[in-house]
């Protein structure tokens, strides 16, 4: 624009501005340059305003060195747009605002200013300076209502940001505003507006589950790396991934990206991926359980991050939740930008879980027909036998636990070269389809249901009762609790002897695990078996 620029005059006729104070000889035709003429000349501005530039002050201001009558006085006023190019100067370099400093990092406007003040500031620095008095420009387009239409009060299509926020809140004008593409002509509407509120729902669900999820957590519960399942470190791997992404984002401005990279995580990553995987690990593994310590930490984790990357989109709504997680910690918005250990990524491990992923992608496809159909009530109900080609098998898949993976009855995988063995014994029955050339088999599972976990499992005898793992952890919280009652019961010295023997009898008591799914079964299988 500055190549194509259709004129390069800076001055203006008309009756009011900035006046461009010279004399001109009308002989010569030249410029008067005398450093008295003009000083008189600033100081009179400085004291009366532009005013002060009228022309029975001709003589003043030319002195006794030279008469009026042989001069000129220019009475044309500098391009507003100049005045405007001057911003930078009285601002940054008035010292009045000591910790601003010359050039600018940034500046903002309209696309229509690279015509207007991003030019003349430019050629204004450039004449007088040698260069830009800025780093960088960012340039926005405008707001249009939902179709597109110039906003106009004679229309009555204006959006009143205000109602806006008293409607939806004022996280959800500012989701919107860095969900657009700023730097072209964007809209607002109502529709627009909510499908808005739907992404903000799903990135507030995310954070209740993990202020949930997070009760009760301390450091001491915290696991290393290294000692973590897979599928904790392939999270980390991403939440690594994706912070080296919005790096990127904010460092060219690109919020639309930031905000979808934050979004995308949140509700494929985290919510419909890892939440729904673990969230039997977490509701029914025992406390102490490694996996259990592994996904919380990793949680924590994950808060620690997530809550600031929100923090400058969802204002209130991040404050909300560091307040929740941490009370006395002061305000999210005083906390710098999270560290992301970059040894978390691995990109062998991406490679893996990309592949299972896929698979399990596929496997819910094929077991949807028969949820429609009423042949399961859930996932949970099915069996599944998966059939790989051997290049797409992942080297590790043999101790991934296909059955929580696809949280179903139970999975299991077999090369291609077995399936016509496995179709003769009938694993490839009633439902067998191919999914992206991938055979899977989907059969409703003959195993009992879990009445704590609700997994079917060989293991649980009838229905309701216990598996190995439930029955484990809900002896391990008997024990738990009766050796807390015995402490508080027995806290004398004189009742150490009897505090001793009761312990000794609970967990001579719990070593029977038939004792303890009795007490724990819906359908104990006898009165005597309640015991005493």
């Amino acid at each position: 624009m500055v190549e194509g620029r259709p004129d390069w005059v800076l001055s203006r006729q008309r009756a009011w501005g900035v006046p461009i104070t010279l004399f001109v000889d009308r002989k010569t035709g030249q410029y008067l340059n005398d450093p008295a003429v003009n000083a008189r000349i600033v100081e009179a501005i400085k004291a009366e305003g532009v005013d002060a530039w009228e022309a029975a002050r001709a003589q003043e201001y030319l002195g006794s060195g030279y008469k009026a009558e042989d001069y000129e006085q220019v009475f044309d006023i500098l391009d507003v747009w100049f005045d405007s190019g001057c911003t930078h100067v009285f601002t940054l370099e008035s010292g009045k605002w000591p910790e601003l400093s010359w050039p600018a990092d940034l500046y903002l406007e309209g696309s229509d200013q690279h015509r207007g003040w991003f030019q003349s500031s430019l050629l204004q620095s450039c004449g007088t300076r040698g260069r830009a008095p800025y780093d960088a420009v960012l340039t926005h387009g405008f707001t249009m209502d939902q179709k597109g239409m110039k906003m106009s009060k004679s229309l009555g299509n204006t959006i009143d940001p205000i109602k806006v926020m008293e409607t939806n809140g004022a996280d959800i004008i500012r989701l919107w505003a860095l969900s657009v593409d700023f730097t072209e002509d964007h809209r607002i509407g109502d529709e627009i507006l909510k499908g808005v509120a739907d992404q903000y729902r799903k990135l507030r669900n995310t954070f209740r589950y993990l202020l949930g999820a997070l009760d009760g957590f301390s450091e001491a519960e915290k696991v290393d790396v290294a000692d973590m399942p897979e599928l904790e470190r392939y999270v980390l791997h991403l939440l690594a991934d994706m912070d080296a992404k919005l790096k990127t984002a904010v460092d060219d401005f690109d919020f639309n990206t930031y905000v979808r990279l934050l979004a995308d995580f949140a509700n494929e990553d985290l919510s419909a991926f890892f939440f729904d995987i673990r969230k039997d690990c977490l509701y029914c593994d025992a406390p102490e359980s490694l996996k259990r310590r592994a996904y919380r930490t990793v949680l924590d984790i994950l808060l620690h991050a997530m809550v600031r990357y929100a923090a400058p989109v969802l204002v209130f709504t991040a404050e909300e939740v560091w307040g929740t997680r941490f009370p006395d910690a002061g305000s999210v918005h005083l906390l710098e930008w999270p560290e992301v250990d970059r040894a978390w990524l691995n990109e062998s491990l991406e490679d893996q879980w990309q592949t299972l992923r896929r698979l399990r992608s596929e496997v819910t496809t094929q077991i949807e027909p028969m949820r429609r159909e009423k042949i399961v009530g859930s996932s949970l109900e099915a069996d599944v036998v998966v059939a790989l080609h051997n290049e797409f098998a992942p080297a590790s898949i043999a101790h991934i636990d296909l059955g929580e993976l696809f949280i179903t009855s139970s999975a299991r995988c077999i090369y291609i070269g077995d399936l016509a063995t496995d179709a003769a014994n009938g694993s490839f029955a009633a439902t067998e389809g191919v999914v992206g050339a991938t055979p899977i088999s989907v059969v409703r599972t003959t195993n009992h249901k879990c009445g704590r976990c609700w997994r079917h499992l060989p293991e649980v005898t009838e229905d309701g009762a216990l598996c190995g793992r439930c029955e484990d952890v809900l002896n391990g919280e008997l024990l738990r609790g009766f050796c807390g009652f015995a402490r508080t019961k027995f806290d004398s010295r004189e009742d150490a002897k009897a505090r001793r023997g009761l312990v000794c009898a609970i967990q001579s008591v719990s070593r029977h695990a038939e004792l303890g799914s009795s007490i724990f079964s819906n359908k104990p299988k006898s009165r005597e078996a309640n015991g005493p």
